[in-house]
């Protein structure tokens, strides 16, 4: 049937010329849809529509359609895209590679977010939008505060910190030639075997059943947490509904275990960076080993802006801005405490 048709559609063409240019499929498109996808956002800011967007508002917009795949924060869900941390780990084995540790220009950011988020409905961001969902990614990345608004009259003025990590592709000049020569194929290598494997196999996510043997080792040595009764109940359950923001990391009660960040059970009152099979990074651990102590001044501080409290913290949550919501979620780790 399908062979049918598309004879019968070409013999149309060859009787019909008029129809036969462009095989008679669509329209041309008129220039005002042209217009409609022909954006180019450059470098130098050629191309910027006007608009403007704060951090408060991006938040809002990322969480409704962005935070299902990247996280509140930018940490990714499952195998998505990271889109915030990685500082200073260009040069290490696993550089974690973020709009605020790789990417090169702010230029990007904003012209992939207008042509191709969110993801399965493309394009249906207003240009305020894209503004204000950019600025909060500065945001997460540390790079402005809080308060800051983006528009196209500033935008200019953000650099990202890669930026002078890039160059002009030299390979023509310096590798072509030397990879464009005649080809051995004499002595080459006779039997192959594998010799070594890679750093990292975990690169599917893990299921609850399917958590490393010493992640699972870690859960069960946790006893289950017993809610402290002389909590105020309105403070925990406002605690909890904070909460949800560090879900994507963090796990507590009964049965958690380490994922992206470490299991939280008994926070408080505990030496930074000593939970049993987590990576911490060094500075954690440094900071562990130099005395530091989680209590309610010392984690409330950290968690109102964890980079500037920690530098080098694999943490890539900007921090909490609402005090009440600290102290929420400060008595709500003390309801589930050891």
């Amino acid at each position: 049937m399908l062979k049918f048709l598309k004879l019968t559609a070409v013999s149309l063409c060859i009787s019909n010329p008029a129809m036969a240019d462009g095989l008679g499929l669509g329209r041309a498109a008129l220039p005002e849809e042209v217009a409609a996808w022909d954006t180019d956002i450059r470098p130098d800011g050629a191309g910027l529509p006007e608009g403007r967007g704060n951090v408060e508002t991006g938040e809002e917009v990322f969480a409704e359609a962005c935070a299902i795949c990247h996280g509140d924060f930018g940490e990714a869900v499952d195998r998505w895209p990271v889109l915030a941390g990685g500082h200073d780990t260009l040069s290490s084995e696993r550089p974690v590679k973020t709009i605020g540790s790789y990417w090169p220009y702010l230029s990007t950011v904003f012209d992939y977010i207008q042509r191709a988020m969110p993801f399965g409905n493309a394009r249906s961001l207003s240009n305020d939008d894209v503004y204000a969902i950019t600025a909060y990614l500065l945001y997460v990345n540390d790079i402005v505060d809080e308060e800051f608004e983006l528009s196209h009259e500033n935008f200019m003025e953000i650099p990202l910190p890669n930026e002078g990590g890039f160059f002009f592709d030299d390979r023509p000049e310096t590798e072509l030639s030397v990879f464009s020569g005649e080809v051995c194929m004499q002595d080459c290598k006779g039997a192959v075997e594998i010799t070594g494997r890679a750093l990292v196999l975990d690169v599917t996510p893990e299921s609850d059943e399917e958590a490393p043997a010493e992640q699972q080792d870690a859960a069960q040595t946790t006893p289950a947490p017993e809610p402290v009764a002389t909590l105020d109940p309105a403070l925990v359950a406002a605690g909890a509904k904070v909460f949800k923001k560090c879900k994507a990391c963090h796990q507590i009660g009964e049965g958690a275990k380490n994922r992206s960040g470490p299991q939280l059970n008994g926070i408080l009152g505990r030496t930074a960076g000593t939970i049993d099979g987590f990576r911490y990074s060094k500075a954690m651990t440094g900071a562990g080993a130099d005395g530091l102590i989680w209590n309610d001044e010392t984690l409330g501080a950290f968690l109102t802006k964890p980079r500037a409290y920690l530098k080098g913290t694999k943490m890539s949550f900007a921090g909490l801005k609402k005090p009440a919501d600290i102290e929420a979620i400060l008595v709500y780790l003390q309801s589930v405490m050891e």
